[in-house]
């Protein structure tokens, strides 16, 4: 830059140099300065150009002037802007020079060229019909940086032919144009560097949001939605949508732009020998296609049925996965250039990622849950194996020989059958409560882990304080789902304690914080190192079902200083199903059996 602004003194100071010797009069000489100044400073292109033609004019007098701009072989004239010819008289003329006769004498030797009558040069190619008259002339070559540009040509000079004066006038002010050009054109190339930079930016930040994205947001809808509204933006198109392959045909699965907002969700059927269908075979490679009218049916905007658009498939490794169909303008009516195709493979190619992201996640949510139903049945069955079972065995064998001995001894052995039953009753009611709490159901997630917290402290001689403020609406009830979480959570929890903390006391707060609900499960045992463990299956069951929940879980343990667990659940709002027990928005106290119980939970 600083190379360039050196030549471009260097550049104005020789034509400063050059006016300074000049035989021209003070008030032209004075003009030509000033023009000279308003042509270099202007950095708008076409008008420096209309400008250079109108002052030519104005400083030889002359009728009519014109500017002939040379095509990239520099044979003949690309344009020709005119000044002193009016829109009438343009069109009677018709079509505009190409440079030929004198006008293109300047083309094949540009230096000035000065004539009293135009007709008496050798070379003079005659006006068409309808063209005024012309005889005076005076071309100027325009030259930038040494090649020629175009010339400047004017005609019909006021009061005679053109002098020595006009033609020195012109070429000092056709130096002065030059610059001005090539700083119109330095500017243009840089503004245009500069968008070129800005769209590159915000293109690398929509890419880097969606690669965030990617990488922190298993929410397929939200990650597509995010996905088609940057993919619309980055290359500016009127809408963009994503379709999702199904069993039986396409899903729209997110869109952006001018389409109606109920569009997402619609359902597509394809064909093989349809536009769609060949799009889904195309491989990798993107389409222009015309938008077929059933999938602007499906879109819910009959207007862009038969308009151009884009259509790039979703693959992940040879598989298509769906569609993303771009319309194939601006909404400005530019049509989409190669390098919006290739981004919009770029953006296809994040999206099936996000799809086969998804796919995995929720095919590994699968296994694990199969896995963690299997572990559970082999827990209960060897709880029935071992102490079900084997109790209705030996009542068995109780009473049969009851049976086989003396009948006074009977008596004896009904009695203790039947206490034998009661207790297995009661083994098998616990069961049941594990594996579903009646409380849950018909009175709510409060009095369920109030009674599991009484039935641990009373089985484990445990001492188990709760607190417990939901503050939940009237009619308040959480979603099923959140209840079961948090209820499960409790009692694996609290399983955890029993079998492995050997602690004496435990913490246990459910609160309400904005949307989220908080369980905070704290023991004064064992401890543990959470970093070296690998986490048995009840650690690995809670943050399953957490995360299926949506929510997440912190787990923080010491050797020898007890362990703190706390899970944070999304309240998704309460149900409509059964309201609270009165009373039981909150519950604070301590249980445990015998001389540590104090007293029950207390009920605000």
């Amino acid at each position: 830059m600083r190379c360039i602004r050196s030549l471009y003194l260097r550049r104005v100071r020789s034509i400063y140099g050059a006016v300074v010797g000049t035989v021209l009069d003070r008030d032209r000489l004075r003009r030509l300065i000033e023009v000279g100044r308003s042509l270099v400073s202007n950095l708008e292109l076409e008008t420096v150009l209309h400008r250079l033609v109108e002052v030519g004019r104005e400083l030889t007098g002359a009728r009519y002037g014109a500017l002939g701009i040379l095509d990239e072989r520099r044979q003949e004239l690309e344009r020709f802007i005119t000044s002193g010819i009016d829109d009438d008289l343009r069109a009677t003329i018709g079509e505009l020079p190409r440079g030929r006769g004198v006008l293109g004498e300047l083309i094949r030797d540009p230096r000035p060229l000065r004539l009293a009558n135009v007709g008496d040069h050798p070379h003079s190619y005659g006006f068409p019909a309808g063209h005024p008259p012309m005889r005076t002339f005076l071309g100027v070559p325009v030259k930038v940086r040494g090649e020629a540009f175009g010339n400047l040509y004017l005609t019909e000079k006021d009061g005679g032919p053109f002098d020595e004066a006009d033609e020195e006038a012109v070429t000092i002010l056709a130096d002065f144009a030059a610059i001005a050009i090539e700083n119109a054109r330095l500017y243009s190339y840089a503004e245009a560097r500069g968008d070129e930079l800005q769209r590159a930016v915000r293109r690398l930040e929509a890419t880097t949001e969606i690669a965030r994205t990617l990488e922190g947001d298993l929410e397929l809808a939200h990650t597509l939605e995010l996905i088609a509204k940057r993919g619309r933006a980055l290359v500016d198109t009127r809408w963009l949508v994503i379709l999702l392959r199904g069993e039986h045909g396409l899903e729209v699965a997110a869109a952006a732009g001018s389409l109606p907002s109920d569009s997402v969700g619609t359902q597509l059927e394809i064909d093989a020998r349809d536009p769609l269908g060949e799009a889904l075979r195309a491989g990798g490679r993107r389409r222009a296609l015309e938008t077929p009218e059933p999938l602007a049916r499906a879109l819910g905007d009959s207007s862009i049925a038969g308009g151009n658009a884009l259509f790039v498939p979703l693959v992940f490794r040879n598989e298509p996965l769906g569609l993303l169909v771009a319309a194939g303008e601006s909404p400005s009516g530019r049509p989409l250039a190669a390098e919006d195709g290739r981004l919009l493979e770029t953006i296809a190619a994040a999206g099936a990622n996000a799809v086969q992201t998804a796919k995995s996640v929720a095919a590994e949510r699968l296994r694990h849950s199969i896995e963690a139903s299997e572990r559970e049945r082999r827990r209960w069955a060897r709880e029935l194996h071992d102490e079900t079972l084997q109790a209705l065995g030996g009542l068995q064998l109780l009473l049969s020989s009851a049976l086989r001995g003396p009948h006074e001894r009977l008596p004896e052995a009904v009695r203790r059958a039947a206490d034998e039953i009661g207790g297995q009753i009661a083994g098998l009611r616990a069961l049941i409560a594990e594996l579903r709490p009646a409380a849950l159901d018909e009175l709510g997630l409060v009095p369920a882990i109030e009674t599991l917290a009484q039935r641990t402290a009373a089985s484990e001689d445990i001492t188990v304080e709760t607190n417990v403020e939901l503050e939940l609406e009237a009619a308040g009830r959480l979603e099923p789902e959140v209840e079961s979480t948090l209820y499960r959570l409790t009692q694996e929890a609290l399983t955890n304690v029993v079998k492995h903390a050997r602690a004496s006391r435990v913490e246990m707060t459910l609160v309400r914080a904005d949307k989220a609900i908080e369980l905070t499960v704290s023991d004064d045992g064992s401890g543990f190192d959470v970093k070296a463990s690998t986490g048995g299956f009840g650690l690995v069951g809670m943050r399953e079902r957490v995360t299926l929940a949506g929510g997440r879980l912190e787990i923080a343990s010491t050797r020898g200083q007890g362990t703190t667990l706390r899970a944070t659940l999304p309240a998704a709002g309460p149900a409509s199903a059964n309201a609270f027990a009165p009373g039981h928005t909150g519950a604070e106290g301590r249980l445990g059996p015998g001389p540590r119980a104090g007293k029950a939970p207390g009920r605000a």
